[in-house]
């Protein structure tokens, strides 16, 4: 259905734009032999709190990060309750054993991982963006849990000692690591929006509403006059009580997403090829 009311596109970035972080946590959770969501699981059971949360709000250094994203992810005590009760909420039963106390996560090789995994665009959403913007019918806005701030501070004022980071070399080879030669935020994704709206730059992280409604003060709208997109459920379910449409955008799915954000916005998107129109009625 039209929504001519739509002044503004806000699009999350890992999953829609880019490919989703989580394919790399997948690829992770099958090769250690871990039950599938399990990192999810321990990484959202810290609520506000967690490293991952921490630093996407850019409050940990990368170094620090690295420590206590492998702590937290390891530590089965919290985290092996938490994934019994996402098992309940689901209405799955849980495997018959869960990891044990040995469990030992390497923070840094998974969240490398994931973010050599996110920096490959989705060239299809790429390519509806730029046909939105050049309709110059509606603000495209980025609302993005990112690490920007990171890149530019990854280790402090000195480098980590050998002890606390045998693994590091030099900034430079790490920032390549992660697939960050350009940047957490590369110049070529931050010129897809007239406004980039980065948790780690403004101390806020979705699904925090603050966050959604700075980005809308920011750009001179009310939220239900725009669309967001975002991959992960509850982010949209925070649009959503804040008034704006949404539109999920699953692994794999983005170009019915993108269908769906056409009828939105009555124009084409995507090349893709169209089902025919059916037979007139016969009166």
């Amino acid at each position: 259905m039209a929504s001519p009311h739509l002044k503004a596109v806000i699009f999350d970035v890992g999953g829609v734009v880019c490919r989703s972080p989580l394919i790399a946590i997948d690829e992770y959770e099958r090769e250690h032999g871990l039950p599938n969501n399990y990192i999810n699981c321990a990484i959202t059971t810290r609520g506000s709190h967690g490293a991952w949360q921490k630093f996407e709000r850019g409050e940990m250094r990368l170094v620090s990060f690295y420590a206590q994203f492998g702590r937290e992810l390891s530590d089965t005590k919290t985290n092996n309750p938490a994934y019994v009760a996402y098992c309940a909420r689901r209405k799955m039963v849980p495997p018959p054993r869960l990891p044990e106390a040995s469990l030992d996560i390497d923070g840094r090789e998974l969240f490398g991982r994931m973010m050599r995994e996110s920096g490959v665009f989705d060239d299809a959403v790429v390519e509806a963006i730029r046909r939105i913007r050049a309709a110059g019918r509606w603000q495209v806005i980025a609302l993005t849990n990112n690490f920007s701030k990171a890149d530019a501070d990854v280790v402090g004022d000195e480098p980590p000692s050998k002890a606390d980071a045998p693994w590091f070399t030099s900034t430079e080879d790490e920032l390549k690591f992660l697939g960050w030669q350009d940047g957490a935020t590369p110049p070529r994704l931050r010129a897809l929006f007239d406004d980039f709206c980065d948790s780690s730059a403004l101390g806020m992280r979705k699904p925090e509403p603050g966050f959604y409604l700075l980005a809308c003060e920011r750009n001179g709208i009310a939220p239900s006059e725009a669309v967001f997109l975002d991959d992960l459920g509850m982010n949209l379910k925070a649009a959503q009580a804040l008034g704006m449409e949404t539109i999920h955008v699953p692994i794999g799915g983005s170009l019915g997403a993108l269908a769906k954000l056409e009828a939105k916005l009555g124009i084409a998107l995507t090349d893709a090829p169209r089902p025919p129109a059916p037979p007139p009625s016969r009166l």
